[in-house]
Protein backbone atom coordinates (compact mmCIF):
# COMPACT_ATOMS: atom_id res chain seq x y z
CA UNK A 1 0.00 0.00 0.00
CA UNK A 2 1.38 3.39 -0.97
CA UNK A 3 0.49 6.54 0.93
CA UNK A 4 -0.45 9.48 -1.28
CA UNK A 5 -0.51 12.96 0.20
CA UNK A 6 -1.86 15.92 -1.75
CA UNK A 7 -2.44 19.34 -0.15
CA UNK A 8 -6.03 18.25 0.63
CA UNK A 9 -6.16 14.43 0.90
CA UNK A 10 -3.91 11.97 2.72
CA UNK A 11 -4.74 8.31 2.13
CA UNK A 12 -3.61 5.17 0.40
CA UNK A 13 -4.76 4.91 -3.20
CA UNK A 14 -6.44 1.61 -2.33
CA UNK A 15 -8.47 3.30 0.41
CA UNK A 16 -10.92 4.82 -2.07
CA UNK A 17 -13.56 2.88 -3.97
CA UNK A 18 -13.86 3.38 -7.72
CA UNK A 19 -17.08 5.32 -7.07
CA UNK A 20 -17.22 8.18 -4.57
CA UNK A 21 -20.33 10.00 -3.40
CA UNK A 22 -19.64 13.70 -2.76
CA UNK A 23 -21.94 15.81 -0.63
CA UNK A 24 -20.84 19.36 0.02
CA UNK A 25 -21.21 19.07 3.80
CA UNK A 26 -18.70 16.95 5.79
CA UNK A 27 -21.47 16.18 8.30
CA UNK A 28 -23.60 14.73 5.50
CA UNK A 29 -20.62 12.57 4.56
CA UNK A 30 -20.45 11.26 8.12
CA UNK A 31 -24.23 10.73 8.20
CA UNK A 32 -24.08 8.53 5.10
CA UNK A 33 -21.15 6.55 6.45
CA UNK A 34 -22.84 5.95 9.80
CA UNK A 35 -26.32 5.16 8.46
CA UNK A 36 -25.78 3.41 5.13
CA UNK A 37 -22.28 1.92 4.93
CA UNK A 38 -21.12 -1.23 6.68
CA UNK A 39 -17.70 -1.26 8.38
CA UNK A 40 -17.12 2.37 7.37
CA UNK A 41 -13.61 3.66 8.06
CA UNK A 42 -12.51 7.31 8.14
CA UNK A 43 -9.79 7.52 5.47
CA UNK A 44 -9.32 11.29 5.18
CA UNK A 45 -9.89 14.17 7.56
CA UNK A 46 -7.53 16.84 6.25
CA UNK A 47 -9.10 20.26 6.94
CA UNK A 48 -12.08 18.44 8.44
CA UNK A 49 -13.26 17.26 5.01
CA UNK A 50 -14.27 13.79 6.05
CA UNK A 51 -13.91 10.84 3.69
CA UNK A 52 -15.07 7.31 4.50
CA UNK A 53 -14.98 3.94 2.79
CA UNK A 54 -17.23 1.00 3.61
CA UNK A 55 -19.53 -1.41 1.84
CA UNK A 56 -23.09 -1.06 0.61
CA UNK A 57 -24.94 -4.21 -0.42
CA UNK A 58 -21.59 -5.95 -0.49
CA UNK A 59 -19.89 -3.39 -2.75
CA UNK A 60 -17.05 -1.06 -1.78
CA UNK A 61 -18.22 2.57 -1.79
CA UNK A 62 -16.59 5.80 -0.62
CA UNK A 63 -18.15 9.06 0.47
CA UNK A 64 -16.23 12.31 0.92
CA UNK A 65 -17.28 15.93 1.21
CA UNK A 66 -16.38 18.47 -1.47
CA UNK A 67 -16.95 21.69 0.46
CA UNK A 68 -18.92 24.55 -1.08
CA UNK A 69 -18.41 26.12 -4.47
CA UNK A 70 -16.67 25.20 -7.71
CA UNK A 71 -13.11 25.94 -6.56
CA UNK A 72 -13.49 23.47 -3.67
CA UNK A 73 -15.22 20.83 -5.80
CA UNK A 74 -12.61 21.39 -8.48
CA UNK A 75 -9.80 20.61 -6.04
CA UNK A 76 -11.26 17.50 -4.41
CA UNK A 77 -12.70 15.88 -7.52
CA UNK A 78 -9.49 16.51 -9.48
CA UNK A 79 -7.33 14.92 -6.80
CA UNK A 80 -9.62 11.90 -6.48
CA UNK A 81 -9.73 11.36 -10.24
CA UNK A 82 -6.03 12.09 -10.86
CA UNK A 83 -4.20 10.64 -7.88
CA UNK A 84 -6.45 8.12 -6.14
CA UNK A 85 -7.77 6.01 -9.03
CA UNK A 86 -11.41 7.07 -8.68
CA UNK A 87 -13.47 6.53 -11.85
CA UNK A 88 -16.91 7.83 -10.87
CA UNK A 89 -18.00 10.74 -8.67
CA UNK A 90 -21.65 11.31 -7.85
CA UNK A 91 -22.37 14.69 -6.32
CA UNK A 92 -25.30 14.59 -3.89
CA UNK A 93 -26.42 17.99 -2.77
CA UNK A 94 -29.19 20.46 -2.14
CA UNK A 95 -30.51 22.90 -4.70
CA UNK A 96 -32.98 25.74 -5.05
CA UNK A 97 -35.87 25.17 -7.46
CA UNK A 98 -36.39 27.62 -10.33
CA UNK A 99 -39.42 26.00 -11.97
CA UNK A 100 -42.90 25.94 -10.41
CA UNK A 101 -43.31 22.19 -10.99
CA UNK A 102 -40.07 21.40 -9.14
CA UNK A 103 -41.12 21.14 -5.52
CA UNK A 104 -39.52 20.88 -2.08
CA UNK A 105 -37.79 17.48 -1.63
CA UNK A 106 -38.13 16.55 -5.31
CA UNK A 107 -35.07 14.92 -6.89
CA UNK A 108 -33.23 16.59 -9.78
CA UNK A 109 -30.77 14.61 -11.91
CA UNK A 110 -28.42 17.02 -13.64
CA UNK A 111 -28.11 16.12 -17.31
CA UNK A 112 -26.14 19.32 -17.90
CA UNK A 113 -24.69 22.05 -15.73
CA UNK A 114 -24.96 25.63 -16.96
CA UNK A 115 -22.70 28.04 -15.11
CA UNK A 116 -21.83 31.69 -14.61
CA UNK A 117 -18.30 30.62 -13.67
CA UNK A 118 -15.14 31.04 -15.72
CA UNK A 119 -13.92 27.58 -14.68
CA UNK A 120 -13.64 26.49 -18.32
CA UNK A 121 -11.32 29.41 -19.09
CA UNK A 122 -8.32 27.30 -18.05
CA UNK A 123 -8.84 25.05 -21.08
CA UNK A 124 -8.41 27.93 -23.56
CA UNK A 125 -11.17 26.62 -25.82
CA UNK A 126 -12.18 28.52 -28.94
CA UNK A 127 -15.82 28.55 -27.84
CA UNK A 128 -18.12 27.61 -24.97
CA UNK A 129 -17.86 24.18 -23.34
CA UNK A 130 -21.14 22.51 -22.30
CA UNK A 131 -20.59 20.47 -19.10
CA UNK A 132 -22.71 17.30 -19.16
CA UNK A 133 -23.12 14.27 -16.94
CA UNK A 134 -21.91 10.77 -17.70
CA UNK A 135 -24.71 9.04 -19.58
CA UNK A 136 -24.15 5.67 -17.92
CA UNK A 137 -24.34 7.19 -14.43
CA UNK A 138 -27.37 9.29 -15.35
CA UNK A 139 -29.19 6.38 -16.97
CA UNK A 140 -28.65 4.20 -13.91
CA UNK A 141 -29.71 6.99 -11.54
CA UNK A 142 -32.98 7.41 -13.43
CA UNK A 143 -33.64 3.67 -13.08
CA UNK A 144 -32.92 3.85 -9.37
CA UNK A 145 -35.10 6.96 -8.90
CA UNK A 146 -37.99 5.11 -10.53
CA UNK A 147 -37.38 2.00 -8.42
CA UNK A 148 -37.80 3.95 -5.16
CA UNK A 149 -40.81 5.91 -6.42
CA UNK A 150 -39.07 9.27 -6.33
CA UNK A 151 -40.57 12.41 -7.79
CA UNK A 152 -37.70 13.34 -10.07
CA UNK A 153 -36.77 15.70 -12.89
CA UNK A 154 -33.96 15.41 -15.44
CA UNK A 155 -32.42 18.41 -17.17
CA UNK A 156 -30.18 21.43 -16.82
CA UNK A 157 -29.05 22.81 -13.48
CA UNK A 158 -27.21 26.07 -12.85
CA UNK A 159 -23.88 25.94 -11.04
CA UNK A 160 -23.51 29.43 -9.63
CA UNK A 161 -20.34 31.09 -8.40
CA UNK A 162 -22.31 33.24 -5.97
CA UNK A 163 -24.90 32.61 -3.28
CA UNK A 164 -25.67 36.26 -2.52
CA UNK A 165 -25.96 38.55 -5.54
CA UNK A 166 -26.98 42.13 -6.34
CA UNK A 167 -29.11 41.07 -9.31
CA UNK A 168 -30.30 37.66 -8.14
CA UNK A 169 -33.98 38.02 -9.04
CA UNK A 170 -33.25 39.21 -12.58
CA UNK A 171 -30.63 36.51 -13.15
CA UNK A 172 -32.85 33.77 -11.73
CA UNK A 173 -35.68 34.73 -14.05
CA UNK A 174 -33.38 34.62 -17.07
CA UNK A 175 -32.20 31.10 -16.21
CA UNK A 176 -35.76 30.04 -15.42
CA UNK A 177 -36.85 31.23 -18.84
CA UNK A 178 -34.24 28.92 -20.38
CA UNK A 179 -35.78 25.91 -18.64
CA UNK A 180 -33.07 25.47 -16.01
CA UNK A 181 -34.51 23.37 -13.18
CA UNK A 182 -32.58 24.52 -10.14
CA UNK A 183 -29.50 26.30 -8.79
CA UNK A 184 -26.55 24.70 -6.99
CA UNK A 185 -22.84 25.54 -6.77
CA UNK A 186 -20.57 22.63 -7.74
CA UNK A 187 -21.68 20.38 -10.60
CA UNK A 188 -20.17 22.27 -13.54
CA UNK A 189 -16.64 22.02 -12.13
CA UNK A 190 -17.14 18.33 -11.40
CA UNK A 191 -18.41 17.66 -14.93
CA UNK A 192 -15.52 19.57 -16.49
CA UNK A 193 -12.91 17.74 -14.41
CA UNK A 194 -14.46 14.43 -15.41
CA UNK A 195 -14.42 15.40 -19.09
CA UNK A 196 -10.81 16.55 -18.95
CA UNK A 197 -9.60 13.42 -17.15
CA UNK A 198 -11.79 10.92 -19.05
CA UNK A 199 -13.80 10.00 -15.96
CA UNK A 200 -17.51 9.88 -15.08
CA UNK A 201 -19.57 12.35 -13.07
CA UNK A 202 -23.18 12.99 -12.12
CA UNK A 203 -25.05 15.42 -9.89
CA UNK A 204 -28.16 14.30 -7.99
CA UNK A 205 -29.94 16.98 -6.00
CA UNK A 206 -32.71 17.29 -3.45
CA UNK A 207 -34.68 20.51 -3.62
CA UNK A 208 -34.08 22.27 -0.32
CA UNK A 209 -35.91 25.47 -1.15
CA UNK A 210 -38.33 26.87 -3.69
CA UNK A 211 -36.88 30.21 -4.75
CA UNK A 212 -40.16 31.79 -5.83
CA UNK A 213 -42.53 30.43 -3.16
CA UNK A 214 -40.06 30.87 -0.30
CA UNK A 215 -40.57 27.34 1.04
CA UNK A 216 -37.40 25.85 2.49
CA UNK A 217 -35.91 23.12 4.64
CA UNK A 218 -33.75 23.62 7.72
CA UNK A 219 -29.99 23.09 7.90
CA UNK A 220 -30.54 19.98 10.04
CA UNK A 221 -33.01 18.56 7.50
CA UNK A 222 -30.51 19.16 4.69
CA UNK A 223 -27.84 17.34 6.66
CA UNK A 224 -29.80 14.34 7.86
CA UNK A 225 -33.08 13.79 6.04
CA UNK A 226 -32.35 13.75 2.30
CA UNK A 227 -32.16 9.97 2.42
CA UNK A 228 -33.98 9.22 -0.85
CA UNK A 229 -31.26 11.04 -2.79
CA UNK A 230 -28.63 9.11 -0.84
CA UNK A 231 -30.27 5.77 -1.64
CA UNK A 232 -30.53 6.60 -5.34
CA UNK A 233 -26.84 7.53 -5.44
CA UNK A 234 -25.73 4.47 -3.48
CA UNK A 235 -27.77 2.11 -5.63
CA UNK A 236 -26.33 3.79 -8.71
CA UNK A 237 -22.82 3.34 -7.32
CA UNK A 238 -23.15 -0.39 -6.76
CA UNK A 239 -24.52 -0.96 -10.25
CA UNK A 240 -21.54 0.61 -12.01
Amino acid sequence: MSLIQTPHICANEEDFAKTVLMPGDPLRSRFIAENFLEAAVLINNIRGVQGYTGTYKGHKVSVMASGMGMPSMGIYSYELFKFFGVDNIIRIGSAGALQEDVKLRDIVIGMGACTNSNYAGQYELAGTFAPIASYKLMNEAIKQAESVGAVYHVGNVLSSDSFYTDNGEKANTAWKNMGVLCIEMEAAALYMNAARLDKNALGIFTISDEIYSGKQTTAEERQNSFTQMMEIALNTAVNM
